[in-house]
């Protein structure tokens, strides 16, 4: 574009383009007002609930294959994102905007028609916007054959082959469950400076640190009581910092956030191990043992991500 340019009046494509991108937007902010899925993400949806548009997916063609084996119609890949302004708390704010992505995506997938929602993977963007942060959600939205439409869909971080494995085991995903905790200590009699000790453990940072961890694994089972009565495939996430407060007195920030899959197990069952024959065509490492992490997020966490 030239520097005279600007002093064009804009052609009508131009005109049709802003147009339309104002429309949009106005529609995405409308949708989150009324916690509802965009006019044009439904239209999307519900094509390809109906068939008038292509279903898509982000399954591998093996877990496709097995999909179809086991009752399992893909609808649409589907996502939802939720961008959150930390106001009195990183680690709490954490918890929240995961929250809202994934009660976005459910309502996403009720839109389309499913009752599950398969291979969920958790995303952020770092973008280094300052005290804010993306929170996204993407996986396969897809109808199980048997179970009727649900408004509380099933959301499983675990792809389609261990979903039907589990399926199988009578174990049945149901969601997704989130603890997060945080506390500061202050080191007011500098108790935590053992420079001349030795080897000794540090007690007071000991205890803080336990009493975080348990606290969020104890927000993370109240979160997943209601969806089921187990957890799976943890993601850990910690950190601790040290800063020195008002007359130098050193202060500790502590925070645990633990994400997983909940499921749902008749108490006491057994679980079958049965071994069948089987011949693995795949040109690559065998998709059939499932240990492939799937978390995206937390990548310093990465190695937790498998069941």
């Amino acid at each position: 574009m030239g520097i005279f340019d600007i002093f064009k009046k804009p052609d009508a494509e131009t005109i049709a383009r802003r147009a339309a991108h104002d429309e949009r937007v106005a529609d995405i902010q409308d949708s989150l007002r009324r916690r509802d899925v965009p006019k044009a993400i439904k239209v999307r949806l519900e094509g390809a609930r109906s068939g008038r548009r292509p279903w898509t997916a982000t399954l591998t063609p093996a877990e496709l294959l097995i999909t179809r084996s086991h009752g399992l119609r893909p609808i649409a890949a589907i996502s939802a994102t939720c961008w959150l302004h930390y106001g009195w708390s990183w680690t709490e704010g954490h918890a929240e905007g995961w929250h809202t992505a994934l009660r976005r995506l459910k309502e996403e997938a009720w839109t389309a028609g499913a009752n599950a929602v398969l291979d969920v993977k958790m995303r952020t963007i770092p973008l280094g916007i300052a005290n804010s942060m993306d929170f996204t959600l993407a996986g396969t939205a897809v109808r199980v054959e048997g179970l009727p439409q649900s408004d509380d869909p099933i959301v499983a971080t675990v792809p389609a082959l261990e979903f039907v494995k589990l399926l199988e085991a009578d174990v049945v995903p149901t969601g997704i469950a989130i603890g997060a905790y945080y506390e500061w200590m202050n080191d007011w009699l500098n108790n935590t400076d053992l420079t001349w000790m030795g080897n000794i453990e540090s007690t007071r940072l000991s205890e803080l640190w336990q009493h975080v961890r348990q606290r969020a694994h104890q927000e993370l089972r109240t979160n997943a009581c209601a969806q089921g009565n187990g957890v799976l495939a943890h993601l850990n996430f910690s950190e601790m910092f040290e800063r020195e407060g008002q007359n130098k007195q050193k202060q500790y920030l502590a925070r645990h956030i633990v994400v997983a899959t909940t499921v749902d197990a008749r108490r006491g069952a057994t679980i079958p191990h049965q071994v069948r024959m089987v011949v693995d065509m795949h040109d690559d490492r065998t998709p059939l043992v499932g240990t492939r992490p799937h978390h995206q997020s937390y990548r310093s966490n990465e190695s937790e991500g498998a069941i």
